[in-house]
């Protein structure tokens, strides 16, 4: 496992000492639970960042068409 340390302000130590908490654990589940948030945001932007692109990409021919389309020219074409 690897260490970090934080620092705190005496007036927040003492108050910590007073409340009985496992301080490390509660620690590094708040920043396993931040981590997590952040994932989630960052999938949901990139969901809304896809979204806007299929959005904008409606109407044109699919990649599969296209590639289709060039085939079968090709292949036309070759056979004259």
């Amino acid at each position: 496992m690897t260490v970090i340390t934080i620092r705190v302000d005496e007036e927040t130590k003492k108050m910590m000492k007073e409340i009985k908490v496992n301080w490390s654990d509660f620690i590094r589940n708040a920043i396993r639970m931040k981590v997590e948030e952040e994932k989630r945001k960052n999938l949901a932007k990139a969901v809304l960042i896809n979204e806007k692109i299929r959005k904008k990409s409606r109407g044109e021919a699919r990649a599969e068409e296209i590639i289709r389309k060039f085939r079968e020219e090709r292949h036309v074409g070759s056979s004259s």
